[in-house]
């Protein structure tokens, strides 16, 4: 019993002695295993994309069209002979005109990347936007494509000292987002009577091609304080159209623009007694004048029907429009007439029906704007006019929490002037 007792003790031993060495041994190789070296990745950088063009094996030429110079001077410059030339000319019928290329416009040429440089594409930018692509390789072949419009909301906000123009301008803002805005605001806002303190805020898209300003996109709302009190404009979609509002849902389009010159000032104001500028006597002067260029168009303030086009004397070149039954408008001591002008014509609001010019009995260029209901001589400044359909009540829960959203971003922007950029 002792011996038996004591071999399988050598075992016992034997096997814990193997069972040590087998663990020292795993460890050494998984100590092994984790330091050695993980295999590096390697980086593969994405091809650079132009035109939709791979371009990263190409020498890239980028130039603008200089006066006088055309697609054959450019394509010779860059080792394409007169017969592809030709054949280029001929395959971009019906796709583009090459006779239409312009000086002042962007173009990049592709060329091998060797000694030669010869053109392998060459991409005329008809606009920020679109652009056509010439592949003068081995293949000759002409498409046109299109970049791609970044849309980036931004705000503006400034106080008016002398026009809205200028305000928009020291806004950082484009001077064109002023016309934008004085659209919207044409039937509840005079803005030749506009005065210093008045002051906007407003939201709107700013519309970009490789992060380069390219124009404007729309207004998304804006508040205008002027006649001592808060003007908004909410734009707003219903029935698939889009319109603005003010902040009880109420359309910003009535029946009649305030105004039927875009920027102007009041040189003379309806009165039953005006020393007449010319003739120095008393009469009644039942009409604004608008002092402006000669030139300047104007516009209908409401559709409406043409019903007469004539040179009447003293009031020279006159243009009337009936909108319906109860106001007619005319349009006094016009240069000219607008396209298409006549007796029996529709004309649609904002449609240029004329031009400012100092016909008849006149001692500059203006506009006499009349204003007639049931035929009787009212003063423009002071018709009301009816608004276009409001928000409809199914939508007001919807347009009231959009209203909230917008009015707090124009809450936060507060003077001085400034301009920020907003994320998407």
């Amino acid at each position: 019993m002792k011996f038996i007792t004591r071999k399988r003790l050598i075992e016992a031993s034997v096997l814990i002695v193997v069972a040590i060495a087998l663990t020292f041994t795993l460890d050494y190789y998984m100590s092994a295993l984790r330091k050695a070296p993980e295999p590096e990745n390697v980086y593969e950088p994405e091809p650079r994309m132009e035109y939709g063009i791979v371009v990263d094996s190409f020498y890239i030429v980028k130039d603008v069209i200089s006066p006088g110079e055309n697609l054959s001077a450019i394509l010779n410059k860059y080792g394409v002979g007169p017969l592809a030339i030709e054949q280029l000319a001929k395959k971009s019928a019906g796709v583009f005109d090459v006779r239409h290329i312009r000086s002042g416009n962007k173009y990049t040429v592709l060329c091998t990347n060797d000694s030669v440089m010869r053109a392998e594409y060459f991409i005329y930018e008809q606009s920020p936007t679109r652009y056509v692509v010439f592949e003068t390789g081995d293949s000759l072949h002409i498409h046109t494509g299109e970049k791609e419009v970044q849309v980036k909301l931004r705000s503006a906000s400034g106080t008016i000292s002398s026009s809205l123009w200028n305000a928009m301008t020291d806004a950082g803002a484009s001077p064109n987002l002023s016309v934008s805005l004085s659209e919207i605001y044409a039937w509840s806002i005079d803005f030749y009577a506009i005065q210093p303190g008045d002051n906007f805020t407003v939201f709107y898209e700013e519309l970009q091609v490789e992060g380069e300003h390219i124009g404007l996109g729309n207004i998304i709302s804006a508040r205008f304080f002027h006649g001592g009190k808060d003007n908004f404009a909410f734009r707003f979609v219903q029935d698939g159209t889009a319109d603005y509002f003010d902040d009880k849902g109420q359309s910003l389009r009535k029946a009649f623009l305030k105004a039927p010159l875009k920027f102007s000032r009041i040189s003379s104001r309806f009165s039953n007694s005006r020393l007449h500028p010319v003739l120095r006597i008393r009469r009644p002067h039942h009409g604004v004048d608008y002092a402006a260029p000669k030139g300047t168009p104007v516009h209908s303030v409401g559709s409406g029907t043409v019903t007469d086009v004539r040179y009447a004397g003293g009031a020279g070149r006159m243009v009337k429009i009936k909108h319906n039954a109860t106001y007619t408008t005319a349009y006094l001591h016009l240069s000219g007439y607008g396209p298409g002008i006549k007796p029996g014509v529709r004309v649609q609001q904002g449609q240029v029906i004329g031009y400012v010019g100092s016909s008849g009995l006149s001692t500059g260029p203006h506009l006499d704007f009349r204003f007639y209901k049931n035929g009787t001589p009212v003063d423009p400044l002071k018709v009301e006019s009816p608004p276009a359909l409001p928000v409809k009540k199914e939508l007001m829960d919807s347009f009231n929490l959009y209203r909230l959203s917008l009015t707090r971003q124009l809450d936060s922007l507060n003077m001085p002037v400034r301009q920020t950029v907003m994320p998407l």
